[in-house]
């Protein structure tokens, strides 16, 4: 385990570094996050997972409060994920518990759905309007209430991808949702999937602090960072090309992911 005592400013500012990026990007900060603190900091990967998921909680707190005092949230559709991604979020934490309790170890788990879930983020990235151009076609043909079900689903497999690797409710939910929600305003989808991910992050974050795989320090060294970090890249997006963002970090996702699952 890191000494996290003497590194306290070398977390913060990789919490500064990845809030800029999510910042200019829009990708979520378990994307970053997660495989940074595994990769070059060399965090257990249950630590790394559940510190994140309430790193995440908190900053979209603050996030949805905007978007809700901005009208840009469909509580219905929220509603909808949450049904899915919560019950999903609880049966995965009671996985892991298992795993740990059983001597299996849920760090190989947790490892190689990290690798999986940063090489689907990283497609949702680089191929979004390619999906969404072949698919659109058949999801206009569904009924109302199979998309409903599709939107549970999709909840369910958040919730999945999210309690085990903290990482999926940004590119991997926007670019379903963008398919089966088309008529609604993107800003209103984007508010929607951040107001989803705090009760999803706040359920399999605490479930983690249950398991004993919160880090505290490293919390607040993370969280100090980040919150000026996401309004510094948040201004400065305007001035960076979007496209020219977007491959250069996707193809960062799928290098690192492919290491986590070799």
């Amino acid at each position: 385990m890191p000494d996290l005592h003497s590194n306290n400013a070398i977390y913060t500012l990789c919490g500064l570094l990845v809030g800029v990026l999510v910042g200019f990007t829009g990708v979520g900060g378990g994307s970053l996050m997660t495989p940074l603190l595994v990769l070059v900091f060399g965090f257990n990967p249950a630590t790394a997972v559940g510190t994140d998921l309430l790193y995440a909680a908190l900053t979209k707190t603050c996030g949805t409060l905007v978007h809700g005092r901005n009208a840009t949230v469909d509580w219905r559709l929220v509603g909808r994920l949450a049904s899915g991604s919560i019950p999903a979020a609880l049966a995965m934490i009671l996985l892991l518990r298992y795993l740990d309790h059983s001597g299996r170890g849920s760090d190989h788990l947790i490892g190689g759905m990290l690798g999986m879930a940063l090489i689907l983020t990283a497609a949702g990235l680089l191929f979004r309007g390619y999906f969404l151009g072949r698919l659109a076609h058949r999801v206009a043909s569904l009924s109302e209430r199979q998309i409903h079900r599709l939107t549970v689903a999709l909840g369910l497999a958040l919730g999945i991808l999210v309690s085990l690797t903290s990482v999926g409710a940004g590119a991997i939910g926007m670019v379903v949702l963008l398919l089966l929600y088309p008529e609604v305003p993107s800003a209103r989808l984007v508010g929607t999937d951040i107001a989803h991910a705090v009760p999803l992050a706040l359920v399999a974050g605490l479930g983690h602090w249950y398991l004993g795989s919160i880090d505290g320090t490293l919390l607040v060294s993370l969280l100090v960072g980040s919150l000026p970090g996401i309004v510094i890249g948040s201004q400065l997006a305007a001035y960076v090309p979007d496209r020219v963002l977007r491959p250069i970090l996707a193809t960062a996702l799928a290098a690192v992911g492919t290491r986590l699952i070799a």
